[in-house]
């Protein structure tokens, strides 16, 4: 399965911060295919490009068609979202349908213009129809919000890498002997206030403590404060 399969379909846009909103929200997601077809404003004009923030370059690589049949030339299956139900002869699915989806097919996701969305005559052209879980008493959503929702949710099936975050290099862990000698210095004050009560129960004790200190995850330099901090307090009794 890959994501250049995938095709996002803006058809009839009405404002060009919807249009920029939507390339924005495909490159969160990884997908970078983006057809308008008859979009209002001049395209792209600045606010498009504007308001796609780091994302211009699927609008410069996006593709313009004054119809909706040269758009779906390549496409294999077309996923039409649509709020209101159509008496028609199609497939309605859910969101979590799409997991059933063939996505080693090319797929295109068909969005409606802001004001009127997709009429049936462009729903004729759709394989399934799609709705978006909403309230069922608003069911209105933003051009943007609505090809977020799905880009997210099949970037999941796709299973989209994400980065990990990677500590400093700076940050140098501690070893199990800086972390044993800490644990040490912490059991000894400990010790000298009487703090495990009743002695048979030091062994359970000292085990949780251990738990909490490994847990931790320390650097050497956390390790190194702590052990002043308990030699601190050593000297101030």
């Amino acid at each position: 399965m890959s994501f250049k399969n995938i095709t996002f379909i803006l058809n009839k846009p009405q404002l060009s911060e919807n249009i920029g909103a939507c390339a924005r929200a495909m490159k969160n997601f990884n997908f970078n295919k983006l057809s308008v077809i008859n979009p209002k404003p001049i395209y792209p004009n600045d606010k498009i490009l504007a308001t796609s923030v780091g994302a211009k370059d699927i609008i410069k690589k996006s593709k313009v068609f004054n119809s909706i049949d040269p758009s779906l030339k390549n496409v294999d299956y077309v996923i039409a979202t649509s709020a209101r139900f159509r008496n028609k002869n199609i497939k309605h699915i859910e969101l979590v349908d799409l997991k059933k989806i063939n996505f080693n097919k090319k797929i295109a996701f068909l969005f409606g213009s802001e004001a009127s969305g997709l009429s049936n005559y462009e729903i004729s052209y759709a394989n399934y129809t799609l709705q978006i879980p909403t309230n069922p008493t608003f069911k209105s959503l933003n051009l943007s919000h609505s090809l977020i929702i799905i880009a997210q949710y099949v970037a999941s099936i796709l299973k989209i890498k994400t980065l990990p975050f990677k500590k400093s290099k700076k940050i140098k862990p501690a070893s199990k002997n800086e972390i044993h000698s800490m644990i040490a210095l912490c059991v000894k004050n400990l010790d000298q206030i009487n703090f495990f009560k009743p002695i048979e129960k030091k062994p359970i004790m000292l085990e949780n403590l251990r738990n909490i200190f490994y847990k931790m995850d320390l650097s050497d330099k956390e390790t190194r404060i702590l052990s002043s901090v308990f030699a601190s307090l050593s000297k101030k009794r």
